[in-house]
């Protein structure tokens, strides 16, 4: 038999219904209902679908941990197209059930961005008991621009001290690699001379490869105005699928009126983080204004733990502030995020044959003094008030 939960309001990642049931048997939802289907099992103010934090490093760099012990970042080298950031998430990190009780129930953790590539993404239960039953998908190749790469000369390997060292590291790897592409493309051709003519690609070459094919996404650590420049020169170039990471520094809508025109996604963030570097002078909350008038596809994110993972619905406030409604500010870290992160089919809305997570609340999400009082991972409960 399905369950049941009633609620005044149910935000379903698309649409707010009124005075409904949201219906789920097991771990997959069967729908909203204005009718009760099964077995009621709670009622509740509001519900609305998991929040999904698109870019984050829970579990990498530990609460309570000292610093040394963090692990976001390799420096054996500045390109780095093999290290899987699930293999450095810990499940015990404190933060994740202090995300979990907020209804930040899943999390793409991503390598840092001390180097050019970085590595792997993984989208993460955070409710999970272990790393491999968190792992829900990959979401694409770590990358940076700007200072973070060239702030790391100390580290091991080829690094850079310059933008345009790191750049020129960066070409020079995807150069050599395109070169193995067309050869091997030659080698398939009429008039071949079969395996003597064959082109094999190593794995870190393998990764570069998928990324000049557009088989990857590259997910890009950039900030300022002209770093941005620099990377869709990069894009032209090389005709890479990228997302856009932080954007922090960008204080001029033209900017996202490109990135617009161009289909390019922001993972836009964290805006209520310190600015504590040069390349952030120009950071203010004000410029969320900019994105949103853009009409450039985009979410945000808490980049725990920049900001912490927990805080990840408080941001919403400023995308409300800036002229959205509530139910654009809910979509922003439910299907937003799960499209971008190219999850939608599973999570995002509270739709039919999705999954059932989602959370409970005893009053307005938006008014501070309401909180989730329970909460469901695929049909289990995970977190509940006492």
């Amino acid at each position: 038999m399905a369950n049941c939960i009633h609620a005044k309001r149910i935000y379903t990642g698309k649409k707010v219904v009124e005075n409904a049931y949201l219906v789920f048997d097991k771990a997959k939802l069967q729908g909203v209902s204005t009718k009760k289907t099964g077995k009621v099992v709670g009622r509740y103010h509001t519900i609305t679908p998991a929040f999904i934090d698109p870019h984050s490093h829970i579990g990498m760099l530990r609460q309570g941990e000292p610093g040394a012990e963090a692990e976001a970042n390799e420096h054996l080298d500045s390109m780095m197209t093999l290290p899987d950031a699930l293999d450095s998430v810990q499940m015990d990190d404190a933060a994740f059930m202090d995300a979990v009780e907020q209804g930040v129930l899943y999390s793409c953790v991503l390598p840092g961005s001390g180097n050019i590539v970085a590595g792997r993404s993984a989208v993460i239960r955070n409710f999970a008991a272990d790393t491999s039953e968190a792992l829900v998908a990959r979401a694409g190749i770590k990358a940076a621009f700007g200072y973070n790469p060239m702030s790391t000369v100390a580290w091991k390997g080829k690094r850079p001290n310059t933008r345009m060292g790191a750049l020129a590291i960066l070409r020079g790897r995807l150069d050599a690699v395109k070169e193995k592409i067309a050869k091997q493309k030659k080698s398939r051709g009429k008039g071949a001379k079969g395996k003597k003519d064959a082109v094999t690609f190593t794995s870190e070459e393998a990764v570069l490869r998928d990324l000049l094919l557009g088989k990857e996404r590259l997910r890009v650590h950039v900030h300022k105005i002209d770093d941005i420049a620099a990377l869709l020169r990069i894009v032209d170039e090389y005709k890479l699928k990228i997302t856009v990471e932080h954007a922090g520094d960008v204080h001029e809508q033209a900017v996202f009126d490109e990135l617009k025109k161009r289909r390019i996604p922001v993972v836009y963030g964290p805006i209520d983080c310190f600015a504590y570097k040069v390349e952030l002078k120009h950071e203010s909350w004000k410029h969320v204004r900019h994105l949103i008038e853009s009409g450039a596809e985009c979410t945000f994110m808490t980049d725990h733990p920049v900001t912490p993972a927990r805080t990840l619905f408080l941001q919403t406030r400023w995308f409300v502030r800036c002229g959205y409604d509530k139910q654009q500010a809910i979509e922003l870290v439910t299907r937003k995020s799960a499209e971008i992160l190219g999850i939608d089919g599973t999570l995002g809305t509270l739709a039919r044959g999705k999954w059932a997570s989602f959370t409970c609340w005893n009053g307005d999400p938006f008014d501070i003094t309401c909180y989730p009082v329970a909460v469901y991972g695929e049909g289990r409960l995970v977190f509940q008030d006492e």
